[in-house]
C-alpha cells in the first residue's frame, strides 16, 4: 500500500510539472502571436500610408498643366509611372519590407521630378509673360517704325538703298542641337558636352564674295550668355558684342551649309536655350533648344 501511495504522489508531481510547462508554452505562444499581429498591423498601416502618399502625389500630378507640348509629354509619362507604382503597392504584401522600402524611394524620386516640373513650368510661364510684353512693345515699335518709314519713303527713295539691302547675306534653316560624349543628339542637360548650330547662307549674287565670319550668341534659360576660353567680340550696328563661338567660310554667292560648335561649357541647365546668329552686317535669325 505504501508503494502505491508513493507512485501516486510521483504521478501527481509529474502532472503538475507538465501542466506548468503547458501554461508557460501557451503564454509564450500567445506573446509571440500578439507581437507578430502587432508587427503585421504596423506594416499594414505603413503600406496604407505609402499608398495614401502616392494617391496624393497622383492628384498633384493631375493638377499640373503646361502650354508646352514637350513638358506635357513628360508629364503624361510621369503620371503613368505614378499610376503603375500605386498598382504595384496595392498588389504587394505589407510584410515584404524590401519592396515597400523600394517603393518609398521611388515615391521620393517622383516627388523630386514633380518639383522640377513646377520650377520649369513657372520659369516658362514667367518667360512667356515677358515675351508677351516684349511682343506688345515690339508691335508698338513696329507700328511707329512703319509710320516713320512710310513718311520717309514718300520723301526719299534710292536705287542704291535697294541694292544695299539686296546685297546683305541672309541665312535660313537655323537649328540648335545638343550632343553627348558619343556624338549623338540628346536632350538631357546632364549629358551635353557641346552645342552645335547649323544653318545655310542663302544664295545671293549681289552679296560681296570672299570670307564671311558667322557668329553665334547662345543663352541659357536664365538669359546669361554661354562663353568659353575662345570667346571673341564683333561689332554689330556700331556696338561691340561678345559671341559664344564663330566660324569663317568662303562665300562665293552660292548657298553654303555650315555648323558652328560650342565646346568647353562645364555645365548646362534645364530649360530653353536660345541662339542668335549674326554676320557683321545682319542678324540671320534665331533658334531654341529645350533641355531637360
Amino acid at each position: 500500500m505504501e508503494e502505491k501511495s508513493n507512485q501516486g504522489g510521483s504521478l501527481k508531481k509529474i502532472m503538475y510539472v507538465l501542466t506548468a510547462v503547458a501554461v508557460v508554452l501557451a503564454v509564450a505562444l500567445a506573446y509571440i502571436w500578439i507581437q507578430k499581429s502587432s508587427l503585421v498591423n504596423e506594416l499594414n498601416l505603413e503600406k496604407e500610408d505609402l499608398t495614401a502618399q502616392m494617391i496624393a502625389l497622383q492628384n498633384d500630378y493631375a493638377s499640373l498643366s503646361s502650354d508646352y507640348d514637350v513638358i506635357n509629354s513628360q508629364l503624361d509619362s510621369s503620371r503613368e509611372e505614378v499610376s503603375q507604382l500605386i498598382e504595384r503597392i496595392k498588389k504587394t504584401d505589407a510584410t515584404n519590407r524590401a519592396k515597400i522600402r523600394q517603393y518609398e524611394k521611388e515615391l521620393g524620386t517622383l516627388r523630386s521630378i514633380m518639383r522640377n516640373y513646377i520650377v520649369q513650368i513657372d520659369s516658362l510661364n514667367t518667360l512667356n509673360r515677358q515675351l508677351t510684353a516684349d511682343a506688345a512693345a515690339a508691335r508698338r515699335e513696329a507700328a511707329e517704325s512703319r509710320r516713320q518709314s512710310e513718311e520717309l519713303s514718300r520723301t526719299v527713295e534710292s536705287l542704291s538703298d535697294q541694292v544695299a539691302v539686296g546685297a546683305v547675306i541672309k541665312g535660313r534653316g537655323i537649328r540648335l542641337d545638343a550632343y553627348n560624349a558619343s556624338n549623338k543628339i540628346t536632350d538631357r542637360s546632364s549629358r551635353v558636352v557641346r552645342l552645335v548650330t547649323t544653318l545655310s547662307l542663302v544664295e545671293n549674287d549681289l552679296a560681296p564674295k570672299g570670307p564671311v565670319r558667322v557668329y553665334v550668341r547662345v543663352k541659357g534659360p536664365d538669359g546669361i550668355l554661354l562663353t568659353n576660353d575662345e570667346q571673341r567680340t564683333f561689332t554689330f550696328e556700331g556696338e561691340p558684342m561678345i559671341c559664344s563661338a564663330s566660324r569663317e567660310v568662303d562665300y562665293q554667292g552660292t548657298e553654303v551649309e555650315m555648323s558652328i560648335y560650342l565646346n568647353g561649357i562645364s555645365e548646362y541647365s534645364k530649360g530653353i536655350h536660345t541662339v542668335d546668329v549674326y554676320t557683321d552686317q545682319a542678324l540671320l535669325g534665331s533658334a531654341e533648344l529645350m533641355l531637360r
